[in-house]
């Protein structure tokens, strides 16, 4: 399955999230490595909406009839320090720009989030400088 989109600023908070040691031991199982402490949001564009959809569907987070089978890793949310840190579904990919070279990253959908049609990528690597891309930028997500 592949999707596209237009790389999007988030609201700069995934850092508190992505550098949990908790989070990041349960990365290494899909990244292979830790994850980059950050996500790269992507605004699904035309037909990949529908796709994205799709992934929502498998995480549990849409009713409907899952289309296309995609395997998943499910990341266990936590509790620390009288903090509660949520799950989040993740599916094994690789990302590129126009003119660029394929990175290894994974689909990331929290369980509890606003985005419905924004996809949050994470990477071993800082992706805004290792595609490199900007904001409003087109990428390709093929999910493995």
């Amino acid at each position: 399955m592949r999707i596209s989109g237009e790389v999007s600023s988030g609201l700069g908070r995934a850092h508190v999230f992505m550098s949990q040691k908790h989070y990041q031991t349960q990365f290494k199982r899909v990244l292979g490595v830790g994850a980059w402490p950050g996500t790269l949001n992507v605004e699904m564009k035309g037909d990949s909406e529908e796709r994205f959809r799709n992934l929502r569907m498998i995480a549990g987070l849409e009713e409907g009839k899952v289309t296309e089978a995609v395997d998943s890793v499910r990341i266990n949310g936590f509790e620390r320090d009288g903090s509660s840190f949520g799950g989040a579904t993740a599916f094994s990919a690789r990302i590129y720009r126009e003119g660029g070279s394929w990175e290894d990253c994974a689909v990331l959908i929290p369980d509890l989030t606003r985005h419905t049609s924004t996809a949050e990528v994470i990477s071993g690597a800082f992706l805004r400088e290792s595609l490199p891309c900007s904001d409003g930028d087109l990428v390709h997500i093929e999910l493995k």
